[in-house]
């Protein structure tokens, strides 16, 4: 049995949902792969806890679920443990980096990946905000190195958005890119296309978790180009940052545009768009009217999907239903698992 230690920075609901399905997948992982990963190091921002045996899932998790932080832990942990000490000084084998997106300057996770890379230490993370500020520097760091930066989680969630472009397209042109990538505009568009306002949809997303009390970025249309941003520099190779996407968020749209659409047979959508130019690609964020024979059209509230145009593979479309956040920690999981196998 190969053990596998991970030092986990970041306890929020992917991070929670993580350490439940690392105990529901244990027997799977075991008799499939022949694995056993092994919690050694986790920290929030109330402290950190390690022990080289082996954390106990079971009772981070019940300290969480009563609103407590891992400073409560009760043995070996520390109170006010900063992310990047507890990585410096866990034995591991795998940073998995999970503390929430600051799209300003990217810490705390940002720094956590910087050392983690410049130790030669393999990161997983599902963190926009250093993919979308540092993505060339990052991935520079990470060959420099020789260790692995996976991050399929940061965007779609659990839909294989970046596998199907780097791996399974990797020696395709791509010669047009389009996804419904926020999973929050999707839904307020859908049910704009019901009948709901805008502020009903928008204010039902907000009561049933899906959008946050400031819904700024994924109304604006900045999510999803955060989202493209890490897209064009991971599956097309091209340096991009966020000022080279052309942006326009969901505000605008009114139950007039709802009409027009429904009459011409059409239906509103937030595109993330990427197109090839001659040697490069137009990156745009905007709200877009699709025939209803688009299969980005046909996707339902809660769901969020992609189509790769390419020069030999065809036209690859794949889609997500995902309404909480397991999908999320399940690709979190899916990568842990892909360094842990390729480094066997």
């Amino acid at each position: 049995m190969r053990r596998v230690r991970l030092a986990i920075v970041g306890l929020g609901n992917v991070g929670q949902r993580l350490l439940e399905l690392i105990q529901l997948k244990r027997d799977t992982l075991r008799t499939r792969l022949d694995l056993e990963l092994s919690v050694v190091g986790v920290c929030d921002s109330t402290g950190g806890a390690e022990n080289g045996v082996g954390l106990d899932l079971a009772k981070i998790l019940e300290l969480k679920r009563a609103k407590r932080g891992i400073a409560a832990y009760p043995t070996g942990a520390r109170v006010e443990m900063p992310p990047l000490e507890m990585v410096r000084t866990v034995a591991t084998d795998i940073v998995v980096e999970l503390t929430p997106t600051n799209l300003t300057d990217g810490e705390p996770g940002l720094s956590v990946i910087r050392d983690a890379l410049a130790r030669k230490m393999p990161v997983v993370t599902a963190n926009k905000g250093p993919l979308v500020l540092a993505y060339s520097e990052l991935a520079a760091l990470a060959q420099q190195n020789d260790a692995h930066l996976l991050h399929s989680a940061a965007v779609t969630g659990g839909l294989p958005t970046l596998n199907i472009g780097t791996r399974d397209l990797g020696v395709a042109s791509i010669e047009k890119f389009e996804g419904v990538v926020n999973g929050t505009t999707n839904y307020i568009l859908s049910r704009m296309a019901e009948g709901q306002s805008y502020a009903d949809a928008l204010k039902h997303a907000q009561d049933i978790g899906m959008a946050e009390a400031d819904p700024t970025l994924d109304v604006d249309g900045w999510d999803a180009a955060n989202k493209l941003v890490i897209i064009a520099n991971a599956v097309l190779r091209r340096p991009t940052k966020l000022k080279d996407v052309t942006v326009e968020g969901i505000r605008k749209i009114t139950p007039t545009d709802i009409a027009t659409a429904t009459e011409h047979r059409q239906t509103i959508k937030l595109i993330a768009l990427a197109e090839r130019i001659g040697k490069d690609y137009n990156l745009t964020v905007r709200p877009t009217w699709l025939d209803n024979s688009h299969p980005l059209a046909r996707l339902g509230a809660g769901t969020m999907g992609v189509i790769y145009h390419t020069d030999i593979n065809g036209t690859i479309f794949a889609s997500i239903e995902e309404e909480d956040p397991y999908p999320t920690a399940a690709a979190v999981l899916r990568d842990i698992v892909q360094i842990a196998t390729t480094r066997a």
